[in-house]
């Protein structure tokens, strides 16, 4: 469902990605995933969203966070909230969805189709209202994972959805054994 003259933009939800990923079994190679994209439309920008732990002498998500922003993402984060739940764990809260809203907002009048990299039923109403706007949505998650990683309304809502485990062969590599920055 892409037309090779369509301008693309790319929204990647980093923490939902990771997650529906690693429930996959595989590690997301970002190259060759911006390089898929480009060869099915025109890509105008590729954003991706994180929160960062500000305080920590080093995040384990800062070196794959540096190599998207020198390789050609849009690389949109804000300080991670840490608190303590009622069980006494250590929580870190971190939502980017109002960021990655106002973005695709901002945006949808310059695109024809949006690709979003989450399975977040939160952003049916942005799809909805991007539709409205004459843009296309596609959403990439998966529901082959147990659970599945996209809620139903969102896949209901979005033009076209992609399962990320079909992406596998093409933006995917081998997991390493740590996190999210790997």
């Amino acid at each position: 469902m892409f037309y090779k003259d369509e301008r693309l933009a790319l929204f990647i939800d980093g923490s939902n990605l990771y997650a529906a990923a690693k429930s996959l079994g595989f590690d997301i190679d970002y190259k060759l995933l911006r390089q898929e994209f480009m060869r099915r439309g025109k890509l105008l920008r590729a954003f991706y969203y994180t929160a960062l732990l500000e305080n920590d002498e080093y995040s384990p998500i800062r070196p794959l966070v540096d190599w998207l922003n020198y390789n050609g993402f849009t690389m949109v984060t804000k300080p991670a909230k840490e608190y303590t739940d009622s069980m006494g764990r250590r929580k870190v809260k971190g939502n980017m969805d109002i960021e990655l809203t106002v973005d695709a907002m901002e945006l949808a009048p310059r695109v024809d189709h949006i690709v979003l990299f989450s399975g977040d039923g939160d952003f049916r109403p942005l799809i909805e209202s991007l539709q409205r706007s004459g843009v296309r949505v596609s959403v990439v998650s998966t529901i082959r994972s147990q659970p599945p990683m996209i809620s139903d309304e969102l896949r209901r809502q979005a033009d076209n959805f992609i399962e990320l485990d079909e992406l596998k062969d093409v933006i995917g590599r081998p997991p390493r054994e740590y996190n999210e920055a790997s």
